[in-house]
This record gives C-alpha cells, structure tokens and sequence, in this order.
C-alpha cells in the first residue's frame, strides 16, 4: 500500500557531505514514523535515524550528531543529511515506513529498495 523511493546515494569522499532522499506513495495517510536504516557487508542492520508525524526524531547515539533526518509533508520525501561521513558509514541505507499494524520494528513496516552510499578515498 506504500511505496518508498531512495535516491542521493554515490561515492563521497571521507569528510565530505550527502544528502539521501526518500520519496513515498500510495497510502500515506497509514504513514506516522519514518526511517533510515543502514546495513554494511558482514554486519546487522542498523537504525540510523527516525521521525514522526509530529517532527519528533530519535537518532543512534553512534552517529554523534552527524547525521540530520527531515520531512517535507507537502512532498511526502524524507531526507537524511549525512555531514563529516567517514570510511565505516559506507553501507546499504534504507528508508522504512510504519504502517497502522506497527512501528519501524514490526514486519508490516513498508521499506524502500535501498541506495548505496560509498565513502572512500
């Protein structure tokens, strides 16, 4: 019932800047928190960031303050500023939606095709 597009993913270099996007369509109204995740080859995914409906956020205490996530409900897009990005940022990252039946965690949440972000020299 919903779909999630990333797009902004590429290669940057360590201490550079990059902006992901996350568009989304059809039953956006079932939509309250939204998310990005981030997985790397050999570890778990990973919560990265989070927002509400309301504007609250929940970011993971590892990130320091980097990264910044926002919403623009007239564009129905969420966006994840990554700033001071390192080697070890390199990853997968998704965006994920809540759905009515559950949060983020749940397995009716909706997520996205995932977009690469490379950070290397």
């Amino acid at each position: 019932q919903v779909q999630l597009v990333e797009s902004g993913g590429g290669l940057v270099q360590p201490g550079g800047s990059l902006r992901l996007s996350c568009a989304a369509s059809g039953s956006i109204f079932s939509i309250n928190a939204m998310g990005w995740y981030r997985q790397a080859p050999g570890k778990q995914r990973e919560l990265v960031a989070a927002i509400t409906s309301g504007g609250s956020t929940n970011y993971a205490d590892s990130l320091k303050g980097r990264f910044t996530i926002s919403r623009d409900n007239a564009k129905n897009t969420v966006y994840l500023q990554m700033n001071s990005l390192k080697p070890e940022d390199t990853a997968v990252y998704y965006c994920t939606a809540d759905s009515f039946q559950g949060g983020l965690d749940d397995p009716s949440a909706y997520w996205g095709q995932g977009t690469r972000v490379t950070v290397s020299s």
